[in-house]
């Protein structure tokens, strides 16, 4: 496995955990009238749509670079 798809697991196991923290903040936020909670959850959906474009740029990488004769 080259570098590139190995980033590329370790950014879908980050995006994975921020899916998780937002939808414990959106919770909080629901039950809660967390204000703060609602604020952080945008962030964090912020930062797991950065990532989600991230892994989409190197998957390019590697499907290139599997491509190259």
């Amino acid at each position: 496995m080259d570098d590139a798809a190995q980033i590329v697991e370790r950014l879908v196991t980050i995006e994975e955990e921020l899916r998780d923290l937002a939808y414990q903040r959106l919770r909080a936020a629901s039950e809660d009238g967390d204000e703060r909670a609602l604020a952080d959850e945008k962030r964090v959906l912020q930062a797991r749509r950065a990532i989600e474009r991230a892994i989409a740029a190197l998957r390019g990488v590697t499907e290139e670079a599997s491509d190259a004769p």
